[in-house]
C-alpha cells in the first residue's frame, strides 16, 4: 500500500496535523528530557562515588563541628582543615586497613595573589588509589613539583600557568568530566600544596596561623582489607585515635542518594502524568478528526476501498505525524538538556553527569517511536471504529 493518500490527506489539513504533531512533540519532550535528567543524576552519582573511591575518609573531629564538611567533599564548596599526621600514622596502624592515603586540602582566594578562587586538594602519588588513576585515564602522567592538574569546567588548559598565593603552577593535565565538584578543583602532589601552604601563611591569608605545612594532613582515605566490615573498621578508628572521625563515604552520599530517589519518583510521576494526558488527548483529537471525515471514508468505501484500507490510512497518517512531533519533541528535549546540563545540576544542587553520546541517542530513538506509537494507538480506536462504519447510511445523510 502507498502512503500518497494518507500524505497528502495530512498536507491539505497543516492546522489538524499540526495539533496532533505538536501533542506528539510534548510527549517525546517530556519521556526523553525526563530519562536524560533521570539517567545524568545517576551517571553522577556514580561518577561521585568512584572519585571518592574509598571506603573511609578520616578527618579531624572540629572539621564536623566547624565546617560543613560534605559540602566542601561532595559540593565543591572551598574549605580546609589539617591534623597533626601523627594521628594519621596511628591511623594507618589500626587493623582492617587494605590501604590508605593521605591528602591535604587548601582554598585558594580570591585576591589579586591567586588567578581564580578554587578548592585544591593535594595527594601522595605514591600512596594514592583515588586520584591517580583518574589523572591518569585523562591522559596525564607524573606531577613535579608546581605542577598541577585542574578539573574540566575550569578555564585552564595544559601549558597555562595558574597563580596561588604568589606562586605560579603549571597545568599539567586537564581531567575528564566527572559531573561532580572535582570538576572545578585543582589537583597537586604534596609536596606542592605543602609549598602553597606555607606560602598562604606567609601572607597571612590562611586561618591556621600556626601550623607547619610538613607535618599536617587534612585527611586520611581508607579502603577496607576483605574479611573487615567499614562500619568495625571505622568505629574503631574513633574509639582508639584521639581527636578524629572516621566517616563512611556511603553515609556521607546517603542524603544525595536519598534525594536522587526522591527527585526520580517526582520526575516519573510527572512523566506518567503528562503521558495519559497527552494520550487521552490524542485520543479526543482522534477522534473528533475521524467523525469529522466520516463521508469522506464513506465515499472511498463506496469506491472500492476496504474497511483494512480505511483504517491503515488513520493509523499512517497517525504514525507520520508522530514521527514529525516526535523527533520535533525529542530536538527540543535535546536543545534544553544538552547545553544547559551544568546550570540544571547546578540548579539541582546534585552530581550532574550527561551519559555517553550513544546512550543519549538510544533514548532519543525510544522517545520518538514511544511518541509516535502512542499516537497510533490513540488512533487505533478511531481506525476500528471507521472501518466499522456503514457507507450507505452515511452518504444520505443518517448518522445514526
Amino acid at each position: 500500500m502507498k502512503l500518497h493518500l494518507p500524505i497528502r490527506d495530512l498536507l491539505g489539513r497543516p492546522g489538524r496535523m499540526a495539533l496532533l504533531a505538536l501533542l506528539t512533540a510534548l510527549l517525546a519532550l517530556a519521556v526523553l528530557a525526563g530519562t536524560l535528567i533521570v539517567t545524568s543524576l545517576r551517571t553522577g552519582l556514580g561518577s561521585l562515588s568512584a572519585r571518592l573511591g574509598a571506603d573511609i575518609m578520616v578527618v579531624p573531629y572540629e572539621a564536623t563541628t566547624q565546617s560543613d564538611l560534605k559540602s566542601i567533599v561532595l559540593q565543591g564548596a572551598t574549605g580546609y582543615f589539617y591534623m597533626d599526621s601523627d594521628r594519621a600514622e596511628k591511623i594507618m596502624e589500626r587493623e582492617g586497613i587494605a590501604r590508605c592515603s593521605t591528602q591535604l586540602f587548601l582554598a585558594s582566594a580570591s585576591a589579586g595573589c591567586c588567578s581564580v578562587p578554587v578548592q585544591i586538594i593535594g595527594f601522595d602519588p605514591e600512596t594514592d588509589f583515588t586520584i591517580t588513576p583518574w589523572i591518569r585515564r585523562s591522559g596525564g602522567g607524573e606531577l613535579g613539583l608546581m605542577d598541577v592538574v585542574v578539573g574540566n569546567d575550569l578555564n585552564a588548559f595544559v601549558g597555562d600557568v595558574l597563580t596561588f598565593y604568589g606562586v605560579q603552577c603549571h597545568v599539567a593535565a586537564k581531567l575528564d568530566k566527572t559531573g561532580t565538584s572535582f570538576d572545578t578543583a585543582v589537583f597537586a602532589s604534596t609536596e606542592t600544596i605543602q609549598a602553597l601552604i606555607a606560602a598562604s601563611l606567609e601572607k597571612g591569608m590562611n586561618t591556621f596561623e600556626h601550623i607547619d605545612p610538613d607535618k599536617v594532613v587534612s585527611c586520611v582515605l581508607i579502603d577496607v582489607a576483605d574479611g573487615y566490615v567499614p562500619e568495625e573498621v571505622a568505629g574503631d578508628i574513633d574509639l582508639h585515635v584521639k581527636k578524629v572521625r572516621a566517616i563512611q563515604t556511603k553515609e556521607m552520599m546517603s542524603g544525595i542518594s536519598d534525594s536522587l530517589t526522591g527527585m526520580s519518583d517526582i520526575i516519573g510521576i510527572l512523566i506518567a502524568a503528562v503521558w495519559v494526558l497527552g494520550a487521552a488527548v490524542l485520543l479526543v483529537a482522534f477522534t473528533m478528526s475521524v467523525n469529522a471525515r466520516r463521508k469522506e471514508f464513506a465515499v472511498l468505501r463506496i469506491v472500492g476501498a476496504s474497511r483494512g484500507r480505511l483504517a491503515w490510512i488513520v493509523l499512517c497518517e497517525a504514525l507520520l505525524t508522530g514521527l514529525v512531533g516526535g523527533i520535533a519533541g525529542a530536538a527540543a528535549g535535546l536543545v534544553i538538556v544538552l547545553p544547559f546540563s551544568n546550570a540544571i545540576g547546578d540548579s539541582l544542587g546534585m552530581p550532574f553527569l550527561l551519559p555517553s553520546v550513544g546512550t543519549i541517542a538510544v533514548y532519543t530513538v525510544l522517545a520518538v517511536a514511544a511518541a509516535a506509537l502512542t499516537g497510533a494507538a490513540a488512533a487505533g480506536v478511531s481506525a476500528w471504529r471507521i472501518s466499522r462504519i456503514d457507507a450507505g447510511l452515511i452518504v444520505r445523510g443518517d448518522n445514526g
